[in-house]
């Protein structure tokens, strides 16, 4: 894992333009991409400032995002991070030329913002692949599947004891 101590320099050398970078928060994951020279693309809520949007869980529940090109060092602030470009066994990334340029026109862009299908995972996996992905979402998308199903259930044997006390034997 990437240290985040001031005194060491920044950043890691085993950062590549292109690398997808996964910002460890309290109660969620940041993805943003790597641009060179320490800088990387991400999606910051529409209606906070630059400083409050790095580390706020508001920005999970925006519609709006904005498309900013930040040091690293200052979107990660005291959280942690890694390089994971996890889907590179499945997808194939798209020529870093490509990657960059597409980046750099969407900067200072707004852009849509939904947790499940538009989020900052999907944007950066969009940029690296051609191809937006999410595991966190589809993991979320899974849990609420699964609440549902399991209170459809319970309020459907609720129903069954509920008819059954009621008839008369």
């Amino acid at each position: 894992m990437a240290s985040n101590d001031p005194d060491l320099p920044d950043p890691p050398g085993d950062l590549q333009p292109g690398d997808l970078i996964e910002i460890f928060r309290p109660a969620y994951q940041h993805w943003a991409l790597y641009l060179g020279d320490g800088y990387i693309i991400n999606l910051t809520p529409v209606d906070e400032s630059q400083a409050a949007a790095m580390s706020s869980v508001k920005s999970v529940f925006s519609r709006k995002a904005v498309v900013r090109m930040q040091l690293l060092k200052e979107v990660v602030g005291s959280d942690s991070y890694r390089v994971n470009n996890k889907y590179d066994h499945n997808h194939t990334p798209l020529p870093i030329s490509e990657i960059i340029q597409r980046a750099q026109v969407l900067i200072d862009q707004e852009v849509s913002y939904d947790l499940l299908g538009s989020n900052c995972e999907h944007f950066v996996t969009l940029l690296r692949y051609g191809e937006g992905v999410s595991e966190q979402a589809t993991r979320a998308i899974g849990a609420i599947s699964l609440v549902t199903a399991a209170a459809s259930a319970f309020s459907v044997l609720g129903l069954i004891n509920t008819r059954s006390r009621n008839r008369p034997f």
